[in-house]
């Protein structure tokens, strides 16, 4: 137990898990932080906030242990999307509103810009955030996972159970969108 201890605190939690349901499950750490990173950037694509990102790569985690699935990018993919999908009905059915709004107008910028950074950095950051936070999560999803991951409208098609034809539509909406607004893909001409 002390060399588990040894390795960090990632593989402990994940070896104790396991073990809780009567197997162990070899992984290098670097292919477990590996997946943890995408499942991460996948939830965040989907809420485009990094606080429910966090609690959806959680429960996407915990939806996985629990059914003792398999620990793969598809897996996790799918336990994390089925999330979002129940918190958006949630949502839905219950509106959360904030109790106080005005405290919110107070909160400034916690990473101000440094001397001689460029602040147009900032501004194309904050764009980038803007547009993207205007499309669907479906289409953010498939942008995502086309742009990012380098899967294949096939593989996507697959992983949420849609058409193949349904992924190029959002894939296609989604750049149009984008280039009409200005933004476009590196190495894309207009």
């Amino acid at each position: 137990m002390r060399d588990a201890v040894a390795t960090g605190s990632l593989r402990v939690g994940i070896r104790v898990a396991t073990a809780a349901h009567g197997r162990f499950m070899e992984r290098s750490a670097e292919d477990l932080g590996d997946l943890v990173q995408r499942g991460y950037r996948f939830a965040y694509s989907l809420t485009h906030d990094a606080g429910r990102a966090d609690d959806l790569l959680q429960d996407g985690w915990l939806a996985v242990l629990r059914a003792r699935g398999p620990w793969t990018v598809a897996y996790l993919f799918t336990a994390i999307r089925s999330r979002f999908i129940d918190e958006c009905r949630r949502d839905t059915l219950i509106p959360f509103v904030p109790l106080d709004t005005d405290a919110l107008g107070d909160i400034e910028d916690p990473a101000p810009t440094a001397a001689g950074s460029a602040p147009s950095a900032a501004v194309d950051r904050a764009a980038v955030d803007r547009l993207l936070g205007a499309l669907r999560p479906e289409e953010r999803a498939v942008l995502y996972l086309t742009d990012v991951e380098d899967f294949t409208a096939q593989q996507i098609a697959d992983l949420f159970g849609w058409p193949r034809g349904t992924v190029l539509s959002l894939a296609h909406r989604a750049r149009r969108k984008l280039r009409d607004s200005g933004l476009q893909r590196p190495g894309a001409t207009a």
